[in-house]
């Protein structure tokens, strides 16, 4: 495929002679979180995370999507973790966008350059540095694993999106497709990330309503994208977080690809309340 394009936040502030303009948003249904948000001052730091600051896009909220959580980390030269995650149930995906970072996997080194992907299993040993120079960025999407009785659990990988061919929404010659990381049949995993790609001018040409959580950040392009009831403009750099059944469609702007980076829950039953 053609070299990516990866939008990665910058950080900064606006001067005082700024107005007001941004598209932010928090309903019930869904959540619009700009890139113009994303902010120094919105910034956290994490537990052993050295030369490392993360804007925190999702997070489980009660009542709302209450999966996952998915962070933007920006790593400066030098700066990493050797104790990344403190929770040894949580499995995660990495996807850089921007600089280059060391990932030392199950004792395995693999150095990671924008289109970087790599899957970690809960429970496995990782750590992370930036020996490249320049500031590094990736996603970092995490999730507890719901193991099943008889179905072993995933086991590790290190990718390149540059290395997968996309998979083509049937009927739509190739205007519509997904970048998949995980073979959709495979029970051991029950979450995907992957990444949405349209050519200018695809659609999302129904209200796809369904009990996937999502999570969904726009790596290049711009889009009309209906979230519930409403249509919404959006843009590389902008992230949006949909409860269970929230309708969504999109018209992909132009005058180049809209792209996004998709998480989803799959593969697992509906946990039932017990009395």
């Amino acid at each position: 495929m053609a070299h990516p394009s990866y939008y990665a936040p910058q950080g900064g502030h606006p001067g005082q002679e700024q107005l007001l303009t941004d598209r932010a948003m928090f309903t019930q249904a869904y959540a619009v979180i700009p890139k113009g948000t994303m902010r120094d001052i919105v910034t956290s730091k994490l537990p052993f995370w050295q030369g490392t600051r993360a804007w925190i896009l999702a997070r489980p909220l009660s009542g709302f999507a209450e999966t996952f959580s998915h962070y933007i980390m920006e790593v400066q030269p030098g700066g990493g973790s050797d104790r990344p995650d403190t929770d040894p149930g949580a499995q995660a995906v990495l996807f850089v966008v921007e600089g280059a970072v060391t990932l030392t996997l199950d004792g395995a080194e693999h150095v990671l350059e924008p289109g970087g992907y790599a899957y970690i299993p809960a429970g496995h040993p990782w750590r992370l540095r930036n020996h490249a120079g320049p500031a590094a960025r990736f996603h970092w999407i995490r999730k507890a694993y719901e193991a099943v009785e008889g179905i072993d659990p995933p086991t590790p990988f290190v990718i390149r999106e540059q290395d997968v061919t996309p998979n083509e929404m049937p009927g739509t010659e190739g205007r519509w497709s997904t970048t998949r990381f995980v073979d959709p049949e495979d029970m051991r995993h029950d979450m995907h990330v992957t990444i949405v790609n349209f050519l200018p001018g695809g659609v999302i040409p129904f209200a796809e309503t369904h009990v996937m959580e999502h999570g969904l950040y726009v790596l290049e392009g711009k889009a009309v994208y209906r979230l519930n009831q409403d249509w919404v403009e959006v843009e590389a750099g902008d992230y949006m977080w949909l409860r269970a059944f929230c309708p969504q469609a999109c018209y992909a702007g132009g005058p180049g690809p809209f792209r996004y980076l998709l998480y989803k829950d799959v593969n697992r039953h509906m946990a039932l309340p017990r009395r």
